[in-house]
């Protein structure tokens, strides 16, 4: 007896937990640089936020201190744009790296993955470029 025609919707995935193909034949070790970068940034992350929230809003009177005057007279200090600038691009990059890792695992067409990616950097880049130009040119005198 002849093998029947087997449709392609009752076949299931192939291998469903296998990993995708390289169609390069180099190989790359970002995904270890990309899952060491995750954990010693987080570890740096909880230093600088936790230190963040202690001095804005534990010490020395809490939240109700914290106005135009505050932010410029912090960031007077070369230490504090140093602090509040590795924040924000530890924490940027900590998020994208994440977020590029579940698009990665769930974005099933290369099309679709690829446009993803490139939104997500588009807005990396705005986020951390808008930031650092807030955080170096900042000007305590305007009024």
């Amino acid at each position: 007896m002849t093998a029947a025609y087997d449709p392609p919707a009752t076949r299931g995935i192939e291998a469903p937990r296998a990993p995708r193909r390289k169609l390069g034949g180099r190989r790359s070790n970002m995904e270890m640089y990309s899952w060491l970068f995750m954990r010693l940034s987080g570890i740096v992350l909880v230093v600088l936020v936790l230190g963040h929230l202690l001095i804005m809003n534990v010490l020395d009177g809490g939240v109700h201190r914290i106005n135009w005057g505050f932010v410029a007279g912090r960031w007077a200090s070369s230490f504090w744009q140093v602090w509040d600038l590795l924040m924000l691009w530890l924490a940027e990059l900590h998020g994208a790296n994440g977020l590029r890792t579940v698009i990665n695992d769930y974005a099933r067409k290369d099309g679709t993955r690829f446009w993803l990616l490139m939104l997500l950097a588009a807005s990396v880049l705005l986020t951390v470029g808008l930031g650092t130009l807030v955080i170096f040119t900042f000007d305590p005198t305007i009024s």
